[in-house]
């Protein structure tokens, strides 16, 4: 077994012992500290597209990296995108027949290793990945795939970046993604970033008293676990 079919298998591995969003109150839409955090990220990353002066975001070409059951591509669509320039590449195939039934046909949904799907060089104006390389535990691994979004991205255009930043002591299935390793794995990007999401165990307990709490708590740079990134390409 290589070493990339290795961190594969591990992958799947760690995602079978993952509890079920939606089943499990602690990811369930209904809890409090899982809507605000979700608005919270919807909108920073339109403020993000303004920033960049997007005024038609159907116009964007977009390929989410790890687009699971297909929530965030969901997002995209609402927001104005167009589903035949969204694409989404899933390792897990439970999860890809999740979106498939969800989304659009005309929005193209592969399954498979992301680093070996046949996508044009320069051919998307975002890349964007949500909390999956926080679940890759192998350097080289992750190094592998961020050489692969780059060369996808056109100039211009960037790598829409959403992940840990810290460790989470409870769980040795994921690590934590410091700004210094973003560097390292983009190391030709020109990045924009912010720290946002209030810690989920601290969420879960102040939106638990009030769900504007954790508006409140959120005011708090320290308490925020995640970061939100630009990673442009000249």
């Amino acid at each position: 077994m290589t070493e990339d079919s290795a961190e594969i298998a591990a992958v799947r591995q760690r995602y079978a012992r993952r509890p079920v969003h939606g089943v499990d109150w602690r990811y369930n839409p209904l809890n409090p500290s899982v809507w605000q955090s979700v608005h919270e990220r919807q909108r920073k990353m339109l403020r993000l597209f303004r920033r960049l002066g997007w005024q038609d975001l159907s116009t964007i070409a977009l390929l989410e990296v790890g687009s699971g059951s297909g929530g965030n591509l969901l997002e995209l669509l609402r927001f104005g995108f167009d589903p035949h320039k969204l694409q989404g590449v899933e390792l897990l195939e439970e999860r890809h027949a999740q979106a498939r039934d969800v989304l659009p046909p005309g929005l193209r949904l592969t399954c498979g290793d992301a680093c070996e799907v046949d996508v044009p060089s320069v051919s998307q104006d975002v890349v964007l990945q949500s909390t999956v390389f926080s679940s890759l535990l192998d350097d080289a691994f992750q190094q592998r795939l961020a050489d692969a979004m780059w060369r996808w991205v056109k100039p211009g255009g960037g790598v829409l970046w959403y992940d840990f930043t810290v460790n989470n002591p409870g769980n040795s299935d994921v690590r934590g993604v410091p700004l210094k390793r973003v560097r390292e794995l983009f190391p030709q990007g020109k990045m924009q970033a912010q720290r946002i999401t209030l810690a989920p165990p601290i969420a879960r307990r102040v939106a638990a008293v009030h769900p504007s709490l954790y508006t409140l708590i959120n005011t708090v740079p320290v308490l925020r676990t995640h970061v939100l990134a630009w990673i442009a390409k000249s």
